[in-house]
């Protein structure tokens, strides 16, 4: 495509939103059931795209953990089709009356509602988010222009066509759902300042790509966060129950955001439940990366260095500290979390309720792994993303985080005096 590639999607996606923002209801179900059926039909279609993009991540060196984000096999994309109709079930936000009254002059103000307009969103290798993505917007009213990573070209090329083409088959606008197909990071830049073609862009990545959208964007900005997820197992957690959250947190799908990056454990443990706790995790390939007693107590754990406690690994590594008290554990918390998920293993009511009143977190768990973080776990079908901000939207971010609202006002003739 030319460098106005973004120019000529936007003012098509502006064209199709105007069109999608009055569909009814059935209109946008009955695309959606079109766009599951599609993904399950052209299965074969879309791993054969999705092994290019395989081989050509191995050929280039891409980094391990991004390859389970990549992958699409059969029972995933079943899966992704399932999202898709669990969204179908879900209420349509639009034209939705969040409040109203009628004033003492007569007129009706009510607050009503209504799609964003065009979303952008910019993401990396997770050709899941390309259906995702689509299904929200579509079932919020929204258009989209999504850009993907270089790494799922092939993937995301194949499912917007076939995504695109069950949303025409079904008689809503082609144009609401579109792919920046061009590879060149200058179409990144240039989603970043499409004031009035692109309402609201959502970038969904690692830290520098999100960073990069927050810093550069004159777009409005919905910002997700990296997954710094901390679960820490309190002085009176069930050891069991423990220990299976800690081992599900890390190492269930160690790749994706909500996975577990540093576990902390109360002193009290640490003869006993850690050791066995770690010697699962090792034995399922993950390193130890600890403070200096989690090393005195597991011998194979590595010394931790500082920028340890802060980063997002997405793989099979894990940095571990223990902690006197149940406030040393907030406070570090506090010191490094992306207010992501934070969880606590405790059977002590008042340490639980502490722990959620003071972690400042999109999501905050009692005795349950943090791999629940996710809109189809919440209920909201599949997410654009998980938000760590405070403004409009937080944690994630299904329908209602895709719609804003207007006032409207009906009168019979008043004027301000």
């Amino acid at each position: 495509m030319s460098s106005n590639e973004i120019q000529i999607k936007g003012v098509k996606a502006q064209s199709a939103a105007n069109g999608l923002a009055t569909a009814s209801t059935a209109a946008k179900n009955r695309a959606l059931q079109k766009i599951a059926d599609a993904l399950r039909r052209n299965s074969k279609k879309i791993m054969a795209a999705n092994e290019v993009d395989m081989q050509t991540g191995k050929r280039d060196g891409l980094k391990e953990s991004l390859f389970d984000r990549l992958l699409l096999t059969g029972p995933r994309i079943d899966s992704i089709a399932a999202a898709v109709e669990q969204i179908i079930a879900l209420p349509d936000p639009v034209g939705i009356v969040l409040g109203g009254d009628i004033r003492p002059n007569g007129l009706h103000v009510a607050k009503i509602q209504v799609p964003l307009g065009v979303i952008g969103i910019i993401y990396e290798a997770r050709p899941n988010v390309t259906v995702d993505a689509a299904a929200l917007c579509l079932k919020a009213g929204n258009a989209v222009i999504l850009r993907g990573g270089k790494a799922a070209f092939h993937s995301n090329m194949e499912l917007v066509s076939v995504i695109a083409s069950a949303v025409e088959e079904a008689g809503l606008p082609r144009d609401c759902i579109q792919l920046i197909e061009s590879t060149d990071r200058a179409q990144a830049q240039d989603m970043m300042q499409a004031n009035g073609l692109i309402d609201v862009l959502i970038p969904r990545g690692g830290a520098s790509l999100i960073q990069s959208v927050v810093k550069n964007a004159t777009v409005p900005v919905i910002e997700t966060g990296v997954g710094n997820c901390h679960v820490y197992i309190d002085e009176s957690a069930q050891a069991q129950m423990a220990h299976d959250i800690a081992v599900n947190a890390k190492t269930q799908r160690p790749g994706v955001c909500n996975a577990m990056e540093t576990l902390l454990v109360h002193q009290a443990h640490a003869q006993g439940l850690l050791p066995q706790i770690l010697q699962t995790m090792s034995e399922k390939g993950v390193e130890i990366r600890g403070c200096e007693q989690t090393c005195a107590v597991f011998l194979p754990a590595k010394k931790a260095q500082q920028n340890d406690w802060q980063e997002e690994f997405l793989s099979l590594i894990l940095s571990v500290k223990i902690v006197p008290s149940l406030e040393a554990a907030i406070e570090h918390i506090r010191r490094f979390s992306s207010k992501h998920s934070e969880a606590i293993v405790t059977q002590n009511i008042a340490a639980a309720e502490k722990f959620l009143a003071e972690t400042d977190a999109a999501a905050v768990y009692v005795n349950a792994s943090t791999r629940f973080t996710d809109g189809f776990e919440f209920g909201y079908g599949a997410e654009i993303g998980i938000s760590t901000q405070k403004l409009h939207a937080r944690g994630p971010m299904g329908l209602q985080a895709l719609t804003s609202w207007k006032y409207v006002v009906r009168g019979n003739g008043q004027i301000r005096v």
